[in-house]
């Protein structure tokens, strides 16, 4: 694709000068004040799957340069990732600073899944989550193969809401956690039930999310503020000689 689309020479800077096969300082220092990540894995078909981890800062913790770990915590139990990790070991991280660098990193490597008890064993020093439904019981571990810097110029600013804001962290509540947002449950009901020749189906859904208070709306964005961090990206830009900001954002 690179012959054919003419980037080779870009493509071979890129590699020559952002992708390592290890996490520097600066990405150490990233990874672990990262809140979330998007996780692509696939089973040993190829058939693709990307899941969404989150948890307080931290909770995707470095080892070391060549190795990191993130917890399982308790989900809906189709464990998409776990299954196909256990059949394919390749795993790839994107992990986006939407807020405050507005940059992002990748992680490629191998993963393999291990028990809670077999790591701390090893790295007693790991946390302990006390929140309900984070108690955890298995950790993926990524062996580093690539990791390499996600551009800036196409990521939107976002902003963290107050730190009072309600999450319902581990909640098994129905509604809580979405309900039928989607209206998949709805329609399979409605199958079920015509599939039975229009009998009712036993054991309504609890009510989706026309049940839910309805979210307040974010808060409007700071202009003062923005352009302030715009011009200090400026400054940073002038004093690296000027370069874009996320040149060299990693430092490799």
């Amino acid at each position: 694709m690179q012959r054919q689309l003419g980037s080779e020479e870009r493509a071979d800077r890129f590699y020559q000068d952002q992708v390592l096969d290890h996490l520097n300082d600066r990405m150490r220092e990233f990874v672990g004040r990262q809140e979330m990540f998007f996780l692509a894995t696939s089973d040993r078909h190829g058939e693709c799957d990307n899941s969404f981890r989150a948890g307080p800062a931290g909770f995707l913790r470095v080892l070391d340069p060549k190795s990191l770990v993130y917890p399982e915590y308790r989900g809906n139990g189709v464990h998409a990732s776990l299954g196909n990790i256990s059949e394919n070991p390749h795993a790839g991280l994107l992990l986006i600073d939407f807020e405050r660098a507005r940059i992002g990193l990748h992680i490629n490597g191998r993963a393999r899944i291990v028990p809670d008890h077999d790591l701390r064993a090893l790295h007693p020093d790991l946390p302990t989550d006390t929140a309900p439904g984070r108690r955890t019981e298995l950790w993926v571990r990524i062996d580093v193969e690539e990791a390499y810097i996600h551009c800036a110029k196409h990521i939107p600013r976002l902003v963290t809401p107050p730190k009072d804001t309600e999450r319902a962290w581990g909640t098994d509540d129905y509604r809580r956690k979405g309900g039928d947002f989607f209206g998949a449950a709805r329609d399979a009901q409605v199958r079920r039930a015509q599939e039975l020749g229009g009998r009712p189906v036993p054991h309504a859904l609890p009510p989706g999310p026309s049940a839910l208070p309805a979210a307040p709306p974010p808060p409007p964005p700071d202009a003062d503020a923005w352009r302030a961090e715009a011009r200090r990206a400026l400054e940073r830009a002038e004093r690296a000689g000027g370069r874009a900001p996320d040149a060299d954002w990693f430092g490799r």
